[in-house]
């Protein structure tokens, strides 16, 4: 299985006639990935923007709730169920894989899917068959943190897990719309331009990815940027390919979504 790295969009925008509209392209990306990998997973392992602990938690139910980690929708955006089974057998083996690796982790059977997971989810996978659980991020954003469980994850792959990381290539809440426009395109350049480089190079760039150009403006608080480390870990030898690209979404936003395989 390949990994990805993917820009998840805002709250629950399937669901709202007039966001979905403005996603089109973004939705036919993602509903695109199912075709793009060798066979249907056995499960879908997400990392998600929206989850972070202080050890890493994997979601264990085998039939997960919902998390509406969202505010100010319209009422019918919270009566929304994504009812994927979860894969807990899968995240016993997370779990040891972990572990093994000299990583806390922790066996989570309460957390449901959040909007990071059940918002892509829904459009890869609309008839909600396929198994879906969560892999938490660390609290501190550490990047070689998040790439070393993206390592000790990547043994999955062979297995027939899809591993995806969950987030924004751009994420300020407070700077959307024409703000947005000039840092998030200088940032979008440097991340194709970083993961365009070899293997070590181009982790070596991402762990230093506050030197970017507008690293801060784009990524205030690095928790949607995070699940990229993660995603990029699992495959750290494999070729990027951007599968997602757009300009001027939330009124100036530049945002991308890469492959890794």
């Amino acid at each position: 299985m390949p990994t990805y790295f993917i820009s998840h969009g805002g709250g629950p925008w399937p669901w709202i006639e007039d966001m979905r509209r403005n996603f089109a392209v973004l939705e036919k990306s993602l509903a695109a990935m199912p075709d793009e990998l060798p066979e249907t997973p056995k499960a879908v392992l997400m990392i998600s923007g929206h989850w972070e602990a202080g050890e890493v938690r994997v979601m264990h139910s085998d039939k997960p709730g919902m998390e509406y980690d969202y505010f100010g929708f319209p009422p019918h955006t919270y009566d929304v169920v994504y009812p994927a089974p979860g894969a807990p057998e899968i995240a016993e083996k997370v779990k040891s894989l972990l572990d093994e690796a000299g990583i806390d982790a922790v066996l989570d059977d309460t957390q449901g899917f959040d909007h990071g997971t059940f918002v892509p989810a829904y459009i890869m996978y609309p008839e909600a068959k396929v198994p879906v659980f969560q892999v938490s991020m660390l609290k501190g954003y550490d990047p070689e943190a998040h790439f070393r469980i993206g390592r000790a994850l990547a043994p999955l792959r062979d297995e027939g897990v899809l591993i995806v990381g969950s987030g924004l290539s751009y994420h300020n809440l407070r700077r959307f719309g024409p703000q947005a426009e000039v840092p998030s395109k200088a940032f979008d350049d440097w991340l194709a331009d970083a993961l365009g480089q070899a293997p070590e190079k181009r982790t070596e760039a991402l762990i230093h990815w506050e030197d970017a150009p507008y690293a801060r403006i784009c990524h205030a608080q690095e928790d949607h940027l995070v699940p990229l480390f993660s995603a990029l870990g699992a495959a750290e030898d494999g070729t990027a390919t951007r599968v997602y690209h757009e300009d001027g979404i939330f009124g100036g936003v530049t945002a991308s979504s890469w492959r890794f395989d």
